[in-house]
């Protein structure tokens, strides 16, 4: 896992002072790559790339990058796995003459296959999480690409007459050409979810670059001018293929099809010349994750969990009866609310843009105690999304099929009747705002967005904001009762997934120097789970029905069945505690109006609301504090 930042002028360079701004850029980034940095720069085309590594494969000088192909034709500066690269070798040295190889880093036969069967063609050979810059000096053109659901980020865009890129925020930043104006548009869209959805960031000009996605931009192009994006892989079209190819076996068959898909990446995804271990909360993903490294495993496997004083939020319990039954290594830390506290500070300069997600806070914890033992740890995340674990997903088809027995004109009637109550000025409750949301929605994925949106009248929180872009369609037909389950996962697929969670992830390890790999995201269980019937993955009211059984064969039931918890904190209690005192600062009155960014008068009446009521409003007022405070860092 690495690094990578760069810049393009189409006017040219001059070499030296290049060089020294980009290493610059590149410093910004040492925690994705402590054990090396390179740059490399072509004045005359203007181009400079940099990179900080952290060595997992081949840790030899071979694999220093930038690095160039066997043929001198590419440049690259990497940030990932190719976790099938062994593989793709011998299909080179099969293939006419073979590469001339100088090392076994997985970028050197990405480069390898660059040269041989063309950019399009490889990326669609690759598994993997990757976000890469390739300059084809041939052809003088920059190509950007991402991994196939967004595991690895990659941030683009023009500042004056500099295009840049790279892998976080800081290090663009720290061009002189870089304007960090904050884009209320996407600032509404934070308001409205805990996250921004790509392609947008939350500066003006400066986008994420899709999942799936490559683009490419030429020396020929106008300057200021952003090429589209092209798909080499659609998560749209492989929801579309497994429709049109269901599975047809029992479920007998479905699991073992399952657990077959899910050892093979799992074996491709242990690959690595540095020690590896594993995330274990004792939920069900991480669980099966594990078990699935342990069998068979020479050595237990090495695991890692975090737990908190109030128990309910904290399933290290439940983690070390599954460590013990499976035979690993753990290692449970046991944090005081004092100890994550103290992360908070260091969430800022984390994430870069504002990011609501308090699990943040277990995310950076559970990463530095890996990071004490291994370089690299596997992680049972994607789960939810693919096989439909989260509990909102039965919520959202309750409400549903409740408004639906409501004629729509009094649905309509009774919202615009809420809307109303709030523009003149009457407080609403946030209550009051879902539900007029929930009457609003015509169809399933609305009322699904609804349940997703943590401020309903995020655009008018935002001053001078916009209406932010909905969520709410979704471009495919599920149609029938069991798909709206589908529905549900596709809207989290595309969006949360990437936006939030993989987001959390990145960072939170990145900051440590952790890398950290998701097998439940191998494109091919992806492809696999969307032939399966929604009866596999939520049968009755229960969710990923299709893991539990598989899970089956390696622990008892009583170690399964039990609620899902998620990977919380007490943020309601810590608000009326101990982060009063800061949550009072951030959102006082007069400092709001002197800012500028949110309505003062109605962040103040929720955060009057929390102190004096249960704390139902805590998720919403965390994530108006992480603006804050990242908006007070950024100043």
């Amino acid at each position: 896992m690495c690094g990578l930042v760069g810049f393009w002028n189409p006017a040219g360079l001059q070499a030296q002072p290049a060089k020294q701004l980009v290493a610059a850029l590149a410093e910004r980034l040492v925690h994705r790559g402590p054990d090396d940095q390179g740059v490399w720069v072509d004045g005359a085309a203007g181009i400079a790339l940099g990179h900080r590594r952290l060595a997992v494969i081949d840790l030899s000088a071979a694999g220093h990058q930038p690095m160039t192909s066997g043929s001198d034709r590419y440049v690259i500066a990497f940030n990932g796995e190719i976790y099938n690269h062994l593989e793709l070798r011998k299909e080179l040295d099969r293939a006419g003459t073979p590469p001339a190889w100088r090392g076994h880093s997985d970028t050197e036969t990405l480069l390898a296959a660059f040269d041989r069967w063309g950019i399009e063609t490889a990326l669609g050979k690759t598994v993997g999480m990757f976000a890469f810059a390739l300059w084809d000096r041939q052809q003088r053109t920059l190509t950007l690409a991402r991994d196939r659901l967004g595991e690895k980020p990659l941030y683009y865009g023009w500042q004056g007459g500099v295009f840049l890129f790279g892998s976080e925020l800081k290090a663009l930043r720290a061009h002189p050409e870089f304007h960090a104006d904050v884009d209320r548009g996407a600032l509404s869209l934070y308001m409205q979810y805990g996250y921004i959805p790509a392609p947008a960031s939350i500066y003006r000009n400066v986008y994420k670059l899709m999942p799936g996605s490559f683009m490419q931009i030429a020396a020929a192009s106008p300057c200021g001018e952003l090429p589209e994006s092209r798909t080499y892989w659609s998560l749209l079209q492989a929801v579309e293929r497994g429709r049109a190819d269901p599975y047809g076996g029992g479920d007998a068959e479905a699991i073992d099809e399952l657990e077959t898909h899910l050892k093979r990446a799992v074996s491709l995804q242990r690959i690595a010349d540095v020690p590896l271990g594993a995330f274990l909360s004792g939920g069900i993903d991480s669980s099966t994750i594990v078990a699935l490294m342990q069998d068979g495993a020479a050595h237990p496997v090495k695991t890692y969990t975090v737990g908190y004083g109030e128990s309910a939020f904290s399933e290290s319990r439940y983690a070390r009866d599954v460590a013990e039954h499976l035979g690993t290594d753990h290692t449970d830390l046991h944090v005081s609310a004092r100890e994550a506290l103290d992360v908070i500070p260091r969430l800022v300069a984390l994430y870069d843009e504002p990011f609501g997600d308090s699990s943040a806070i277990p995310a950076f914890l559970i990463s530095s105690l890996a990071r004490r033992h291994v370089t690299v740890a596997l992680s049972g995340d994607g789960g939810d999304e693919i096989f439909g674990g989260y509990n909102r997903y039965q919520r959202t088809a309750d409400i549903w099929s409740a408004l639906n027995r409501v004629p729509r004109a009094a649905r309509s009637a009774a919202a615009r009747g809420i809307h109303a109550w709030r523009r003149a000025g009457l407080p609403s409750g946030e209550r009051a705002d879902r539900m007029a949301s929930y009457l609003s929605a015509s169809t399933m994925a609305e009322c699904y967005d609804a349940q997703l949106s943590r401020f309903p009248e995020a655009p008018a929180l935002v001053m001078g904001g916009r209406t932010a872009q909905s969520g709410g369609s979704v471009p495919i037909a599920f149609g029938s009762a069991g798909g709206r389950y589908d529905e549900m996962m596709y809207t989290d697929s595309s969006r949360y997934l990437p936006d939030d969670i993989l987001t959390k992830v990145d960072r939170a390890s990145m900051a440590v120097s952790l890398e950290v790999r998701v097998p439940m995201l191998d494109h091919r269980v992806l492809e696999f789970a969307w032939r399966l019937p929604s009866k596999m993955k939520v049968r009755g009211r229960q969710g990923k029905w299709l893991l539990k059984q598989l899970l089956a064969k390696y622990l008892p039931a009583s170690m399964i069945e039990r609620p899902k918890m998620g990977f919380g904190i007490p943020v309601g209690l810590w608000l009326r505690g101990p982060l009063r005192e800061w949550g009072e600062d951030l959102l006082a009155e007069d400092r709001l109006r002197r800012e500028g960014f949110l309505d003062p008068q109605a962040v103040r009446r929720r955060w009057l609301r929390h102190l004096a009521a249960d704390g139902g409003e805590s998720d919403a007022l965390w994530q108006m504090l992480a603006f804050q405070a990242w908006a007070a860092d950024a100043a």
